[in-house]
């Protein structure tokens, strides 16, 4: 939990005697990393942490931290991950899942535990890709990705992880992508949230759909493709000189152009992590007309499931004594000899 007293450890701490095996290139190294390095800085405690996958490259993630792990089943880590925070609500868990795991047979186990708001961190890599299961399309695939399920390309529309939590009631909602020096930032905004914080993680697959998000990720000019929004402050990108402002004829964001820095002249929104409204709007952007979204798009708490489970057990427990024998012996009883 995010009350816990913070303890000194340092990166290494957190690495395990395992050989990481994912392909060389694999964007998972990264965010492995990106992890190890935020754990230190936010005083997280390897005996109180625990992280727990499901299926897929990405679920291997337990046996690279040195702390508690569970390497679950296909869709089922949010549902593991709720019952070890109801039993030890003192534990800081860390979920993580991908597109195919969480998206297609996990989905409705991650809009439960994004409704309830479980207090843990629930990390989504998402290559567009089941890279696992050797590079069928996934939920959240492009439209014409070739693959050995869609060999003419695929053609289905893909799934929006940011909108489906908004939509599932998530009150904090984030996005970055592996390779980026943000992303441990974005980490620490989501351990210090107070509930069910979901980060989708862009993540490239070297082998199956190799520099699938080089549109906005890859460095050269990515300050013309990637706003970074930061509360309360202007949505600015392409150096200051263009910004999201509100169509407010159309009930829409635009892309407005800034003269000489005043941004305000320009109407150009202040991010307002609160808003969920602009929150789903900024989610949808359609990229390539707009900058890709990054940063913590929406983070608004509200009282968690396990707080809210143990003040019901507690007001359960008021004038009771607890007794087992008593209990057992309730009622008409037999001796059986």
């Amino acid at each position: 939990m995010n009350d816990m007293t913070p303890i000194q450890t340092t990166l290494k701490d957190w690495e395990t005697d395992q050989e990481v095996r994912w392909c060389p290139g694999c964007g998972d190294y990264a965010i492995l990393k990106a992890v190890q390095r935020t754990l230190p800085e936010i005083g997280a405690d390897p005996a109180r942490t625990v992280f727990i996958s499901g299926i897929g490259c990405s679920s291997r993630f337990p046996y690279y931290m040195e702390a508690y792990g569970f390497h679950t089943i296909h869709r089922r880590a949010p549902a593991l991950a709720t019952g070890a925070k109801l039993a030890n609500p003192e534990l800081d868990i860390w979920l993580i899942t991908g597109d195919g795991d969480g998206l297609s047979i996990g989905g409705n186990h991650l809009m439960h535990v994004l409704r309830r708001n479980v207090n843990m961190q629930i990390m989504l890599f998402n290559n567009e890709i089941y890279g696992l299961t050797k590079g069928q399309y996934s939920p959240t695939s492009r439209v014409g990705t070739p693959s050995p399920s869609t060999p003419l390309g695929s053609v289905d529309r893909p799934a929006q992880p940011c909108a489906f939590a908004l939509g599932s009631g998530a009150r904090f909602v984030a996005r970055g992508f592996d390779v980026s020096k943000e992303l441990p930032s974005v980490l620490k905004a989501a351990h210090a949230h107070q509930g069910a914080a979901f980060i989708e993680i862009f993540q490239n697959c070297i082998v199956y759909n190799k520099d699938r998000f080089e549109d906005f990720a890859a460095p050269k000019g990515a300050e013309d493709r990637q706003l970074w929004l930061k509360d309360g402050e202007p949505m600015l990108f392409a150096k200051g000189t263009k910004g999201i402002a509100l169509d407010h004829q159309n009930l829409c964001l635009k892309v407005v152009d800034v003269i000489d820095g005043d941004w305000q002249a320009a109407n150009v929104i202040v991010h307002d992590v609160k808003n969920r409204s602009v929150a789903h709007m900024l989610v949808e952007l359609p990229f390539g007309a707009f900058p890709m979204a990054l940063g913590v798009l929406y983070d608004d708490p509200r009282p968690t499931y396990e707080g809210a489970v143990e003040t019901q057990d507690e007001k359960a427990r008021e004038g009771k004594v607890p007794d087992l024998a008593a209990l057992l012996a309730r009622g008409q009883t037999w001796t059986v000899s």
